[in-house]
């Protein structure tokens, strides 16, 4: 990182970002990409790109741009969400068209954007099934609605089911993509799509003071993780199914949501103890994971959680 060569990002002469870009750009077979500090911003900016003020956004229940991003929908580009009930945080093309509001009838918010996450992250790291992705966009074809897809944890989902990031790069307007969850990168999120909407989010990037200037350094790690840290996710994905094996084999486990990637989410038959009772005895021994609310946890596997960590953890979980 400390070797790359870096300039003005703000001015973009910054020629490590501008080789991150062209990367990331490439491998979805978009014209253009844009560097974020956050997939957050990212996402924000995605929305904004697509819709005016006063306009309609479809998603599931559980999406990430309605739930964990602070209000931004609304803050940011003056747009209300519509909330669909999915399952696991997706949902069917038929469930979308039935959210759009008609376009004539001026009383109801215009619909102009329909936003997909994948993997899911409060539906526990599920993955889309790429047909209806692809009948989701006939039904955004046909009513002229733009389509973003928040692909914080893509890559894992293209690992598990051995798809190209150019088959989305072609079904999706825009998508934003994170290095710092599963490829390990301290800072940043990618936002690709055509020329024209990349010039516009470099402005909107601007407004939110998202602009850094010797980010090279950042894009490095970027870089270097595109090169050699996306099949080991795979390893990521093995350590949480191995985790959820031994949840399911324990009494005070209640429940273990399916798991197809790196998320495990599960609840502690309260008979045992509560909730709170099983974070803390983790705590302390040093495990720390993170409670969801309604008596889910959470738990994901990642770059930094070594094999040797693995093993530890679940001796750990089983004298519990």
């Amino acid at each position: 990182m400390m070797q790359a060569p870096v300039g003005d990002d703000v001015f973009k002469e910054d020629p490590t970002v501008n080789e991150l870009e062209a990367e990331v750009a490439r491998l979805f077979g978009k014209e253009s990409a844009l560097f974020f500090p956050s997939g957050t911003m990212a996402n924000q900016t995605g929305i904004k790109i697509h819709t005016d003020p006063g306009d309609q956004l479809i998603c599931d229940k559980y999406a990430h741009v309605y739930n964990y991003e602070g209000g931004g929908v609304s803050f940011n580009s003056g747009v209300s969400c519509k909330l669909v009930d999915g399952h696991r945080g997706m949902m069917t093309a038929e469930q979308v068209e039935s959210a759009i509001n008609p376009p004539d009838f001026y009383h109801s918010p215009l619909t102009s954007l329909v936003c997909i996450e994948n993997t899911t992250n409060k539906g526990g790291g599920a993955c889309w099934e790429f047909q209806e992705l692809q009948r989701i966009k006939s039904i955004c074809e046909e009513h002229r609605l733009s389509y973003h897809l928040d692909g914080a944890r893509l890559w894992n989902a293209l690992v598990v089911k051995k798809e190209s990031p150019k088959q989305y790069g072609e079904l999706f307007d825009t998508i934003s993509v994170c290095l710092s969850k599963g490829l390990g990168c301290p800072v940043g999120s990618v936002l690709v799509g055509s020329k024209a909407a990349i010039d516009k989010a470099l402005r909107i990037r601007k407004i939110f003071g998202g602009g850094m200037r010797q980010a090279g350094y950042l894009a490095a790690a970027a870089i270097y993780a595109l090169d050699y840290h996306l099949d080991r996710l795979a390893d990521d994905h093995r350590k949480a199914a191995e985790i959820g094996e031994v949840l399911q084999g324990l009494d005070y486990i209640k429940k273990v949501e399916p798991i197809e990637t790196n998320i495990i989410i599960f609840e502690i038959n309260e008979n045992r103890f509560t909730a709170e009772e099983f974070l803390s005895k983790l705590k302390a021994k040093n495990i720390h994971i993170i409670g969801m609310g309604q008596g889910k946890l959470r738990i994901v596997t990642h770059l930094d959680y070594t094999d040797g960590m693995h093993v530890k953890f679940l001796e750990i979980l089983q004298k519990l």
